[in-house]
C-alpha cells in the first residue's frame, strides 16, 4: 500500500531551505526581484555564461572548484572556476577566429567530456547559440537537427565524426567547420576537420563577452512531436533568471553543494541543470563521463560527497531491481537533497527510496518548451508519492479543456482531469519554434501555454500526471516522436507502412515498438525483422530505434491517410479502441 503522504526532510535542519513557506513565498514573488540576483554584464545586458562563471571569479571565488569531472576510470579531474572562466575564453576566441559571431549556431556531439561544458558556455560568450545533440543519435536524427538550426560549426570526437557525420557533409552547406575535441594537441584531425585542443593552445585567454541581452537567442533545443520534423525550441539569455530561481527553490541548490546531474547534456535538463543553473549559483558541479552503473553510482555519491542529486525515474527503478540492501552497503552523509525529472515517478519508487536512502525522491515537472521547472515537490514540503508536485513561484498552472471552437474551459473541481495550461510570461518560457512561426502559434491560446499533457490537480494543489495528449513515446527520460522512426523504416525497400508506438515497460517507462506492412514480394519472416532492426538502429541510434517490429497486412488509417497510432496501441495492449468512425477500411 502505497503511502499517502512523506513527511518533509529534517536529516540537515542546520541547512535553511530557500522554500520555507509555500504560499508567501508564491504570494510575496516578482520575475524582476528575481532577475536582481543577476550581476548582468558590466556594460549592461545579460548573458548566461557571464552569470555562470564571471562574476563569480570577480567576486573572489574563483579558486573554487566549479566543476568536477569523473573520467571513465573513476578519476576525478577538478576545474576551478578561474580555470573554466580561462578555458571559455579561449574557446570564444577560437570560434571569433573561425568567423562565427553573434547568432550563429555551434552544435556538439559529444559524451560528457570537458570540451562540451567548455564548448556550451564559451558559445554563449560569443553570443552564439549553442545546440547539444545527444551522442547516442545515428545520422539521420543528427542530420535532421544540424539542417533544420543550419549549424555552422560542430564540436565532436574522431570517432563520432567518423561514425555519424562525414557521410553528412555534403548535405549540410551551412556546416562550415568540425572541431575534432579529443585529440592531442597538433596531433592531425581528420579530413575536412580541426584540431580545437590546437586551436585552444594558440587562442588567447582574455575575452570580452559579447553584449548579449535577455531577449537574444542562445540556445536551440530540439523535441520531436508526433509528425512532421523536430522542432527547434528556442531559448534566450533571459532564461538564466529562471534556471536561478527554480534551482534554488526546486533543487534546494546553495553554493556550499556538489550537485549532481545525471542528465546528458544533449537533452535540456542536462544543460539548464547540468550545466547553467549550479554553476549560476557558484555551487560544485559534479559530472561522471560513464554511463549509468549502480555501484559506481553509489561509490561516487559517497566518495565525491554529493548533497543534491538529481536523476531520471528510469534509472531509479533499475535500482529499484538491485534492491536497497545494495543502497545501504554505502554511506551518504553529505546527500540531503534527491529529485527526479525526465518522465512520471510512480509512487513506488518515492517511498523505495525514502527507505533505502533515507530520503524520498522528489519528482519534478517541466519540457523542453518551459526550459526550467515549472512544478515540483519542494524540500521544506511534504512529498505525495506519485504526484508532480505544487508550481514554482512565479509559476501559474491549471488544468483546462480546450472547446471544439478554440476557447478554454478552466476545471474547477479536484481530481477533474484535463489538459496542464501554463500562463505565459516565465523568462525561460521558449520564444518559438525555430523556422515554425504557425506551429509555435498554435501551442498557445491567448496568454495561456497548452502542455500537451494530460493532468489533474487535487484538493491541495498538488498535480498528478495522468498521460500525453499526443502520440510522442518516453523512454528512458527521452522524448521520441514516431514520425522520425516511422520515416526510417520507410526507406527499406520491403515497407510499405510503418506505424510506431510507446509500449510500457517497468524500466524505461515505455520502448518504441514499430508495426510494419510490406510490399508485394516481401515475406514477413524473422530474418527481415532483424535486417529491419538493424536498418533503423544503424540510422537512428540505439535510443530512438524501435525494440520490436511486428508485421501486419495493413495498418489502420483515417479516411485521410493519418495512421492511427491510437488503434496500434490499443490493440496491442487489449484496451478499448474508442470512437473509429474516421476509420479507413482496409481491403
Amino acid at each position: 500500500m502505497t503511502a499517502e503522504r512523506i513527511a518533509k526532510s529534517t536529516i540537515h535542519p542546520s541547512i535553511p531551505h530557500h522554500l520555507q513557506d509555500y504560499d508567501a513565498e508564491r504570494r510575496a514573488f516578482s520575475w524582476d526581484a528575481a532577475r536582481s540576483a543577476l550581476d548582468g554584464l558590466p556594460g549592461g545586458g545579460l548573458n548566461i555564461a557571464h552569470e555562470a562563471i564571471d562574476r563569480h571569479v570577480a567576486r573572489g571565488a574563483g579558486a573554487k572548484t566549479a566543476l568536477r569531472w569523473l573520467d571513465k576510470q573513476g578519476q576525478p579531474h577538478d576545474f576551478s572556476y578561474a580555470w573554466l572562466r580561462e578555458l571559455t575564453n579561449r574557446f570564444a576566441n577560437v570560434l571569433g577566429t573561425l568567423g562565427l559571431g553573434k547568432g550563429d549556431g555551434v552544435f556538439a556531439l559529444t559524451g560528457r567530456i570537458p570540451f562540451l561544458y567548455i564548448a556550451a558556455l564559451g558559445t554563449l560568450k560569443n553570443g552564439s547559440v549553442f545546440c547539444p545533440m545527444f551522442s547516442a543519435f545515428g545520422p539521420e536524427p543528427i542530420h535532421q537537427r544540424m539542417s533544420i538550426g543550419r549549424a555552422k560549426a560542430l564540436v565532436t570526437t574522431a570517432s563520432l565524426y567518423q561514425r555519424k557525420v562525414a557521410g553528412l557533409r555534403t548535405s549540410l552547406p551551412d556546416l562550415k567547420h568540425v572541431l575534432i575535441a579529443d585529440l592531442p594537441c597538433e596531433a592531425e584531425a581528420p579530413e575536412g576537420t580541426l584540431n580545437l585542443q590546437t586551436l585552444m593552445d594558440h587562442a588567447s585567454d582574455q575575452f570580452t563577452t559579447v553584449a548579449t541581452v535577455d531577449e537574444d537567442l542562445a540556445l536551440l533545443h530540439f523535441t520531436s512531436g508526433t509528425t512532421g520534423r523536430p522542432k527547434g525550441a528556442m531559448h534566450v539569455h533571459g532564461a538564466v533568471t529562471a534556471h536561478l530561481a527554480t534551482a534554488r527553490y526546486a533543487l534546494d541548490l546553495h553554493p556550499e553543494d556538489v550537485f549532481w546531474c545525471t542528465a546528458d547534456p544533449g537533452w535540456v535538463t542536462g544543460t539548464s541543470y547540468g550545466i547553467i543553473a549550479p554553476l549560476t549559483i557558484g555551487a560544485t558541479l559534479l559530472v561522471d563521463e560513464q554511463e549509468f552503473d549502480a555501484e559506481r553510482w553509489y561509490r561516487t555519491l559517497q566518495n565525491e560527497g554529493v548533497t543534491v542529486w538529481y536523476t531520471a525515474p528510469t534509472a531509479i527503478r533499475m535500482m529499484m531491481k538491485l534492491g536497497a540492501d545494495r543502497v545501504r552497503q554505502y554511506r551518504y552523509p553529505g546527500l540531503r537533497f534527491m529529485a527526479s525529472v525526465g518522465e512520471p515517478l510512480n509512487s513506488e519508487a518515492v517511498v523505495w527510496s525514502n527507505g533505502a536512502f533515507g530520503m524520498p525522491f522528489h519528482d519534478n515537472w517541466w519540457q523542453t518548451e518551459t526550459g526550467g521547472i515549472m512544478i515540483a515537490n519542494f524540500a521544506a514540503c511534504d512529498v505525495k508519492p506519485g504526484s508532480m508536485g505544487r508550481p514554482l513561484p512565479g509559476i501559474e498552472a491549471a488544468i483546462a479543456n480546450l472547446t471544439e471552437d478554440g476557447r478554454l474551459v478552466f476545471v474547477e473541481r479536484p481530481d477533474e482531469q484535463g489538459e496542464l495550461v501554463l500562463k505565459a510570461g516565465w523568462p525561460s518560457m521558449f520564444r518559438g519554434y525555430l523556422n515554425e512561426e504557425a506551429r509555435y502559434r498554435k501551442c498557445f491560446v491567448g496568454d495561456w501555454y497548452l502542455t500537451g499533457d494530460l493532468a489533474r490537480r487535487d484538493e491541495e494543489g498538488y498535480y498528478w500526471f495522468v498521460g500525453r495528449a499526443d502520440d510522442v513515446i518516453k523512454t528512458s527520460g527521452h522524448l521520441i516522436g514516431p514520425f522520425e522512426v516511422e520515416d526510417v523504416l520507410m526507406e527499406h525497400p520491403a515497407v510499405a507502412e510503418a506505424g510506431v508506438i510507446g509500449k510500457p515497460d517497468p524500466v524505461a517507462l515505455e520502448i518504441v515498438k514499430a508495426f510494419v506492412a510490406l510490399k508485394p514480394g516481401f515475406t514477413a519472416n524473422e530474418a527481415l525483422r532483424l535486417e529491419l532492426l538493424a536498418h533503423a538502429r544503424k540510422r537512428l541510434g540505439a535510443v530512438v530505434a524501435p525494440k520490436e517490429i511486428d508485421f501486419l497486412p495493413g495498418l489502420p488509417k483515417t479516411r485521410s491517410g493519418k495512421i492511427m497510432r491510437r488503434l496500434l496501441k490499443a490493440r496491442e495492449l487489449g484496451l478499448p479502441e474508442g470512437d473509429i468512425s474516421t476509420l479507413e477500411e482496409n481491403k
